[in-house]
């Protein structure tokens, strides 16, 4: 059986509250970036994931170390508290989303130089229409 471990960090990145979903599964991480707009609270931030959650696109999956840890009480609750100092994403999840940021640019190049290319064509199919509209005289 495979273990799926997640992790939400919400900070501050000027002039917006964003929301950082991590999600590692098989030993590879993938992040989702979310955008709140004011500080959310607790609550709200629930809803979210339960009305949203499904609905998160993540970004293809990197390479990540998954480590055991021990499930001491007053240890996780000093990791918490410090991942909630901690005001920085951590670099591989900063390194997922660009990858994520570069797919998404590319699927939009393509998609933009298909529409192109359609247009062209359509254009010249019209041009060729009227030409021979012209040729028999109408």
């Amino acid at each position: 059986m495979d273990k799926v471990s997640g992790g939400l960090t919400v900070c501050f990145e000027d002039p917006f509250w964003i929301g950082v979903f991590e999600r590692i599964s098989e030993g590879k991480l993938s992040v989702c970036k979310v955008t709140f707009g004011a500080e959310p609270k607790d609550y709200e931030i629930q809803e979210f994931i339960l009305k949203h959650y499904y609905r998160l696109k993540y970004s293809p999956a990197v390479a990540a170390a998954v480590k055991e840890a021990g499930r001491n009480p007053k240890r996780m609750q000093r990791e918490v508290r410090k991942q909630v100092h901690n005001t920085g994403i951590g670099t591989r999840s900063q390194l997922a989303l660009k990858l994520q940021q570069e797919q998404l640019k590319s699927e939009r190049k393509t998609v933009k130089r298909e529409k192109r290319e359609a247009e062209k064509e359509r254009r010249f199919e019209r041009k060729q229409q009227k030409r021979k509209e012209k040729h028999r005289g109408r």
